[in-house]
């Protein structure tokens, strides 16, 4: 017999044992799906014994099967979170997404005591070196000055979480596509947390807005015209009744009073008297309105100083408002 036939032969003699290993691969994940004693496949898993047990007849398939979980056991969340080592999750908040290490500024091990001052030296230029590790170059740079002004003004503002992560994907996006040349690094971050809160369906006014941050109005507002359109963001108009609930709360006025200001609300908006009118001055207005119709009189100055806004503002706003409603109640 030739070489070449012989290495013909061999080479189906392989590919044929080939075929043979996956029919017995298919064969054993086919028998893993299906009960050996009743061919049923409803299969249940007890992690707590670790077995895989035959819904139908009972019959134990598999034990002793890996526990995936941790070797702890815990009877309450703080218990488990005192015993878990696991870090915290990703975020966009911070520079790095909380991916890197963080030491700690005391100067303790981890049972408590104090270190030597050799130790302390050596722990301080662990952390500067740290620090220099974490932001590299100038982008990380920018980004962590700008999330730290960014968390400070949601702090200040009240918002929640999901409107600084938000804002943190607007400024990533910015720096991203080259938008801060030209610009501070604190009026794309204000522009940035202005157009997140008001996505996210809890505006603040541009008033608001100024207070807590570091530019001045027009800067703020020529900045998010210039990152709205240049990151094509779809943000609505604001809408007054999203300004109501907090300040309502803010004047501590009753949820009649909140409803009754809702209704203003829309009157005025069926009227048209709203387009072209400030949405916090319109929601200012409301409230006062409604707190006079239901009896639990707020002053002006009150509302004045909660949204913002000049007293002269809100009783112009009021009687529009009221107007409104007249004309919607005539036959």
């Amino acid at each position: 017999m030739s070489d070449s036939v012989r290495t013909f032969t061999s080479d189906r003699a392989r590919a044929r044992e080939r075929d043979n290993e996956t029919e017995t691969e298919t064969e054993s994940d086919d028998e893993q799906l299906h009960c050996p004693e009743c061919g049923s496949e409803n299969l249940v898993t007890d992690s707590e014994h670790g077995e895989t047990v035959c819904g139908e007849c009972g019959l134990v398939v598999e034990e002793d099967e890996i526990d995936h979980g941790p070797e702890w056991r815990a009877f309450d969340s703080q218990e488990k979170d005192s015993k878990s080592r696991v870090g915290a999750p990703t975020t966009n908040m911070m520079h790095d997404k909380g991916l890197s290490t963080n030491i700690g500024w005391q100067n303790k091990d981890a049972y408590g005591k104090s270190l030597s001052s050799r130790q302390r030296e050596k722990m301080q230029r662990l952390r500067t070196w740290n620090e220099r590790f974490r932001t590299r170059d100038s982008k990380e740079r920018n980004l962590k000055q700008a999330l730290g002004e960014i968390d400070r003004m949601a702090s200040a503002l009240g918002l929640p979480d999901n409107v600084r992560e938000t804002a943190s994907v607007i400024y990533r996006r910015a720096l991203e596509d080259d938008l801060l040349p030209g610009r501070s690094i604190e009026g794309v971050a204000t522009a940035a947390l202005y157009a997140a809160a008001r996505q996210a369906g809890t505006p603040r006014s541009l008033d608001e807005i100024t207070n807590v941050s570091r530019v001045d109005k027009d800067e703020i507002a020529r900045t998010y015209r210039y990152v709205v359109r240049e990151l094509k963001l779809q943000i609505k108009p604001a809408d007054p009744e999203q300004y109501v609930p907090r300040f309502a709360s803010e004047l501590g006025l009753s949820d009649e009073s909140e409803r009754r200001a809702r209704q203003l609300l829309k009157n005025a908006k069926n009227e048209g008297v709203h387009s072209g009118k400030s949405p916090v001055g319109l929601a200012a207005a409301a409230v006062y309105a409604a707190s006079l119709l239901t009896n639990e009189k707020v002053t002006q100055s009150r509302v004045s100083d909660v949204a913002n806004i000049s007293e002269v503002t809100i009783r112009n706003r009021y009687h529009e408002l009221l107007e409104a409603e007249e004309q919607l109640s005539m036959p």
